[in-house]
């Protein structure tokens, strides 16, 4: 069993790990670490790094690969810089500097939280002071194959990205070559679950989008559909077609929505009042 390490955090980063913390606020951590001081954002990328969704673990991942120097040198001089999180710079990030300045003995954080699970974990032991599983052999593996992928060419990619199991598709969806990130999309064991989280996250490849479009399984799903709506990578004529299955409420909620598309908002109020004569 992996030994337990107490991991301190501020308010701030815990909004985004706390046990129960939907899995769409998760998606937007990465985004939202880089307007945080560096303490928080190194913080908040490292307990990403270990979520149970592979999806929000991949993500993280791929910030911390491409941190910049600046920002590691922020950290290291910060009060606060834990162990653990310089250790997983120091093995995944390619601006990892060669000789960084050397951090902090001890440190105290005024106001902060202490992690107790996991993101997307269940807390299963609630008291005034928590402790997490910092690093298992989950975590390890999925880092193993996370820096595999770097070095993988193109043909083997492809492979493992039609045949690969849930942490595979979740690191290679977002490769950069759109060979390998569709051919996830065509993965025989990809699940529902797998694609609307894809959809909800605003992936910004079109090609992957298309082919979820295509697929009349998968746009079976209410759920599904009402993510590409709300999702404007989404083909326009497709969010339209999808806007006409879906009920009363979600329909008011896109008619009043400034995040999608004004021509999908506009066909959303039309339907609304089409519904209310």
């Amino acid at each position: 069993m992996a030994e337990k390490v107490k991991l301190t955090i501020s308010p701030a980063v815990a909004a985004y790990v706390r046990p129960g913390t939907a899995l769409e606020v998760r998606l937007d951590a990465c985004t939202a670490a880089g307007s945080m001081a560096a303490s928080d954002h190194l913080m908040l990328l490292f307990c990403l790094s270990k979520d149970a969704e592979p999806s929000v673990r991949a993500d993280a991942l791929s910030c911390l690969k491409d941190l910049p120097e600046a920002v590691i040198t922020a950290y290291m001089e910060s009060p606060t810089p834990h162990p653990l999180v310089i250790d997983s710079l120091r093995l995944l990030c390619s601006n990892y500097p060669a000789e960084p300045i050397t951090a902090p003995s001890s440190a105290v954080i005024e106001e902060a939280d202490v992690l107790d699970t996991l993101p997307g974990q269940t807390d299963q032991n609630e008291g005034p002071e928590e402790e997490a599983d910092a690093v298992n052999e989950d975590d390890e593996e999925f880092i193993s194959k996370y820096k595999t992928a770097q070095l993988m060419g193109i043909g083997e990619k492809i492979k493992m990205a039609l045949s690969g199991d849930k942490e595979w598709r979740a690191i290679l969806v977002k490769d950069a070559n759109k060979l390998v990130s569709g051919s996830v999309i065509k993965n025989p064991r990809i699940t529902e679950g797998e694609i609307l989280t894809l959809v909800k996250a605003g992936i910004q490849n079109d090609e992957i989008m298309r082919l979820i479009c295509a697929n009349k399984e998968w746009i079976k799903s209410y759920k599904i559909r009402k993510a590409l709506i709300e999702n404007n990578r989404t083909p326009v004529q497709n969010a339209m077609r999808y806007l006409g299955t879906m009920g009363e409420k979600d329909l008011s909620s896109f008619a009043k929505s400034k995040n999608i598309s004004s021509v999908v908002s506009t066909m959303a109020k039309r339907l609304l009042l089409n519904k209310k004569k």
